[in-house]
């Protein structure tokens, strides 16, 4: 059984023997997790802003024009967006997670390791990743309640694929689950106490 003051007084001990390279891996994972959405966010606030003031007084032709032209633009972008997480982002993710793997049980742990997936199965474990991904849209689009459960039930799977990356899929969703019971709520609540350092990270810009 793990508390978190033990897994923290752990990671301690773990980032002082490779503090810079885990720094820039840090960035690399959650420019992977976060920058993208939050742009892309930005952007249409900001479109749609503009588009109150240029579609007045359209006429219907036109305004039916513009609209198609919009939606094929962002069916293309959602295209590319998935593609980048196929077969960039999500083998990337796995690749973090090894670096941090490799820092924990006192192995060599080199920036080289963020490349770890395309060195190494890399479709199968693409693939494998966004099957998780769809699983949690899907239940999250059921119930939000539901998908975080699923979150946190799939929570291991790209440290698995980590360590494992010739393992079937079945196997690695399976071996997730059982790694979680009994520790969802566990890993809920200390995601919750590092509230406080996403609050002064926004407050400071990243820094």
């Amino acid at each position: 059984m793990w508390t978190r003051t033990d897994l923290k007084r752990n990671a301690k001990s773990v980032l002082k023997k490779n503090y810079w390279k885990s720094v820039i891996v840090s960035l690399i994972f959650l420019f992977i997790t976060g920058s993208g959405a939050a742009s892309t966010g930005r952007e249409a606030s900001d479109e749609l802003s503009n588009a109150k003031d240029t579609f007045a007084g359209m006429d219907g032709s036109t305004f039916l024009l513009i609209i198609g032209v919009v939606a094929g633009a962002i069916l293309i972008s959602m295209l590319i967006g998935l593609l980048l997480t196929i077969f960039l982002w999500n083998p990337l993710h796995v690749g973090c997670q090894k670096f941090f793997v490799n820092a924990v049980e006192d192995q060599e742990a080199g920036l080289g390791d963020v490349l770890y997936s395309f060195k190494n199965g890399y479709g199968h474990i693409g693939g494998i990743m966004f099957v998780r991904t769809v699983f949690i849209c899907l239940w999250s689009v059921l119930l939000i309640i539901p998908g975080i459960v699923k979150m946190y039930e799939y929570m291991m799977v790209p440290f698995i694929l980590a360590e494992n990356p010739d393992m079937s899929r079945k196997e690695v969703f399976a071996l997730s689950k059982k790694m979680m019971t009994g520790n969802k709520w566990k890993a809920f609540v200390l995601d919750l106490s590092f509230l406080g350092w996403s609050i002064l990270g926004g407050i400071t810009l990243g820094i």
